[in-house]
């Protein structure tokens, strides 16, 4: 399992690298621009073959990049439709210049419009974003559940896809806190086995492609998108380790998104935190067997 964190690449993207190794990460996400912005970063030739370089060198296995959070592509609005589908298309190429394992996406909201609808927008947005772009896979991210957020089930998650196409490049990232906040219960063996198995049915495993690590603020079924220091939350060090001990989730990227850094980072005591709940919970699982 690569065990990760979201870092920032701040006075270049090499840095993110360098910031993922001080933590021992084996993974990282980072946004590709400011997130709170539509204007791209003007990344060179050179910033990539840096970033490459760098990430040849270290321990770092799998980056992700994380889309950034103004985009919304079940809007009506034509303007804010275009700026998704540019950042979007922008956001999976410099996945393709990295050798990012993927591109995770918030697909959008409906707000009080007909979700149906916003589907079928989003999955043409989503479509064209991956037509303008080459290899880079895009994964959706499941959703607390908040006012129209589109993937707050493994149905809506299974439209979208239909919707874009069925693209081979198109995946799913799904978010411990998200799913407890939409009413999935992951915190025993049990009940996380029970969720996968229906994730199954509606999408199939095989489209699941990284993991967010996130405790959560508020309880089963909130709907509020609240992430808690790992270990205080909802899911609690049980829940987490649960989680990290999926035998499904072996080999993917498991990002941590917030930690015990004030302000949210994460630190190398969180990453080591998620690894010694993963070994405990495995022999707590091996133990069961």
């Amino acid at each position: 399992m690569l065990i990760g964190a979201h870092v920032s690449p701040a006075g270049g993207l090499y840095k993110a690298i360098e910031r993922g190794v001080e933590i021992g990460a084996d993974s990282i996400q980072i946004f590709n621009q400011s997130p709170r912005m539509w204007r791209p970063t003007a990344y060179t030739d050179d910033d990539f073959a840096a970033f490459r370089e760098a990430r040849d060198a270290s321990r770092i296995d799998s980056v992700l990049i994380h889309a950034v959070y103004l985009l919304n592509c079940a809007s009506e609005d034509p303007d804010i439709r275009e700026k998704t589908l540019a950042s979007l298309a922008h956001s999976l190429r410099v996945g393709d210049a990295i050798g990012a394992a993927g591109v995770v996406l918030h697909p959008g909201s409906a707000k009080t419009g007909n979700v149906d609808n916003a589907i079928g927008r989003a999955g043409e947005v989503i479509a064209e974003a991956l037509a303008q772009s080459e290899s880079c896979g895009l994964h959706l991210e499941d959703t607390a559940g908040a006012g129209g957020t589109l993937g707050r089930s493994f149905e809506e998650l299974a439209a979208l896809i239909e919707a874009a196409g069925g693209n081979e490049r198109l995946g799913m990232c799904l978010d411990s806190c998200h799913l407890l906040a939409s009413g999935y219960d992951v915190r025993t063996i049990e009940t996380l086995d029970a969720t996968l198995a229906e994730c199954d049915r509606v999408v199939g495993l095989d489209r699941l492609h990284s993991i967010h690590l996130n405790d959560s603020l508020t309880a089963l079924g909130s709907n509020r998108d609240r992430h808690a220091i790992p270990g205080e939350g909802e899911l609690g060090r049980d829940g987490l380790g649960v989680f990290l001990s999926e035998p499904r989730f072996q080999d993917l990227p498991v990002v941590l998104e917030t930690g015990s850094v004030p302000g949210g980072g994460v630190a190398a005591v969180d990453i080591e935190l998620a690894r010694q709940l993963r070994e405990r919970w495995q022999e707590v699982r091996a133990a069961a067997s």
